[in-house]
């Protein structure tokens, strides 16, 4: 069963204060939950190099009428050129955690 709740992926440098970002993020009401992962090794192309950075996954629960409001404001807050800003549709789950979800961004 779709729901209209989604899961955004992106991911901040491991020096960025991320847990801020996501304070933000929440007190705007663009998202019920940030969670800031532990820092990581992210290995990508970029301006035709394979690099190498350690770096924090946020991910993020919000709905898809929150997006582009949300996409707007992460690019706003966002250090990078191209921040990773992806939007993974949640299929199912806990008819409570979706209403809280709906709710908390409502």
């Amino acid at each position: 069963m779709a729901t209209d709740v989604v899961i955004v992926f992106t991911t901040l440098g491991a020096d960025a204060d991320a847990t801020v970002f996501a304070h933000t993020l929440v007190e705007e009401r663009l998202a019920a939950c940030v969670n800031v992962l532990p820092a990581m090794v992210s290995v990508y192309r970029w301006t035709s190099a394979v690099e190498q950075d350690r770096e924090q996954q946020l991910i993020i629960k919000t709905t898809s009428a929150q997006v582009e409001r949300l996409q707007a404001r992460v690019r706003q807050l966002h250090p990078y050129e191209v921040p990773e800003f992806l939007v993974i549709p949640a299929i199912d789950g806990s008819d409570a955690y979706l209403t809280w979800v709906r709710d908390s961004v409502g």
